[in-house]
Order: C-alpha cells, then sequence, then structure tokens
C-alpha cells in the first residue's frame, strides 16, 4: 500500500517525513522534491533496496544512481581524497543544483551499482529533502520518471500514476516550476587534474570558474 502525504502544509508535512524515514529504513522506496522535480530514492547503503531502485527504472549497474546528503559535512563520509578546488564548490554552491564525482570511500558497504570507485554526490535545497535526508542520511535517488519517459515529472500525481505500490512513500510538494538538471563536476582529481565539467545544468560554466578557474569544460 502507497502512502502520499501534502507537504504543503505543516502538519502533513512532519506525518509525511516521519513515514518516509521508517520506509527508509525498512528498506522500502519513497518519492519527494529534490528541487526542480520529484526523485525516486532508497537508503544508500541497502543492498536490495538500491538493486530494486535500478530495477524499477529499469537501469542497468553502468548506470549506478547520485547520492544525495542532507548536510555538507557529510560528504567526508561518502569520499575520499577531496581536493581544495572540490571544497570550494561545494562550499560555494551547496545546498544547490551541483553534483560533483567524487572518490568513493573504500570502506563503505553499499553497491551502486559499477561505479569505478567514484560517486556522485549532491546535496540539494528543497526543504522536504533536506529535512528527510538529515533523518535518513545519504539516500541513493534517482529521477521519479518512468521507464523510457522523455522529461522528469514536475507533480507527484504524474510520479504516482508511473509507479503505484512499487512506492511505499509520496511526499507530495505541488507542482515543481524549475525543470533545471543539476551540473555535474568531476572533481576526483585524478593525477592531479583540475575538476571537468561534464554536464552543464543549471550551473554555467561562468559561475563555476568564478570559484574554481582552472574548471575544464568540454
Amino acid at each position: 500500500m502507497a502512502y502520499r502525504f501534502d507537504c504543503s502544509e505543516a502538519a502533513g508535512r512532519r506525518r509525511g517525513i516521519e513515514r518516509a524515514v521508517v520506509s527508509v529504513r525498512e528498506g522500502n522506496l519513497v518519492v519527494f522534491p529534490v528541487d526542480s522535480s520529484y526523485g525516486l530514492g532508497a537508503d544508500a547503503f541497502s543492498i536490495e533496496a538500491v538493486a530494486r531502485l535500478r530495477n524499477l527504472k529499469g537501469h542497468g549497474r553502468h548506470q549506478p544512481p547520485p547520492v544525495l546528503i542532507g548536510n555538507a559535512r557529510t560528504l567526508d563520509g561518502v569520499a575520499t581524497s577531496l581536493t581544495q578546488a572540490a571544497r570550494d564548490l561545494v562550499d560555494a554552491f551547496w545546498p544547490g543544483p551541483l553534483t560533483v564525482l567524487c572518490l568513493a570511500q573504500p570502506s563503505l558497504r553499499w553497491d551502486l551499482g559499477d561505479t569505478a570507485g567514484t560517486v556522485a554526490v549532491r546535496m540539494p535545497l528543497h526543504p522536504v529533502a533536506l529535512r528527510l535526508l538529515a533523518d535518513t542520511g545519504p539516500m541513493a535517488v534517482t529521477g521519479a520518471s518512468a521507464m523510457g519517459a522523455r522529461s522528469q515529472p514536475q507533480t507527484c500525481g504524474e510520479v504516482r500514476d508511473a509507479f503505484g505500490d512499487a512506492v511505499e512513500v509520496y511526499l507530495d510538494a505541488g507542482h515543481l516550476t524549475r525543470p533545471e538538471v543539476s551540473t555535474i563536476v568531476d572533481v576526483t582529481g585524478l593525477d592531479g587534474a583540475a575538476p571537468r565539467l561534464l554536464r552543464v545544468g543549471a550551473l554555467g560554466v561562468d559561475r563555476l570558474r568564478a570559484v574554481v578557474p582552472e574548471l575544464i569544460a568540454g
């Protein structure tokens, strides 16, 4: 059975987040707003839940989901060997539409897929997402679009129509009106390499270079 909570008012938001936290800890999937669209998420450390997430989306192991965190300090818990440039970017643009591709902490017991030792991490800006992540810890999250869909859903109703009871909790924050993807920057720093822009999104090259002039684009 799926539960939907109206997060536009305080009581519904509180009840919804409480129920979503329980669901995540039990290894179930939840849908919640991640800034410009809705995300489909699972406990990043539950191998079974992450596999269920990938299967529901039709993603293979070569498409590992990003990890969302609710506090920038958590980055050091999931990533290692962070360069000063990486920290400068995070300080400037988190919470917000910046995803950083980092070297993953090798000691973590998780299975996001075939990551080649990396993890894509973001701290979202939406208050519902931040409150949820504060209680769940890191979550593997992918766009909540149905398999084969060409656009990300802007309403919770669209997501529920697509996934139904395969998702246990839907946190409905209404219509999300900023259809922008996050910018992705590789900050692994392998062989001393400067940060490299992998995908242009809400943050453009000029804004990134204002913080890290050595950024490689293209």
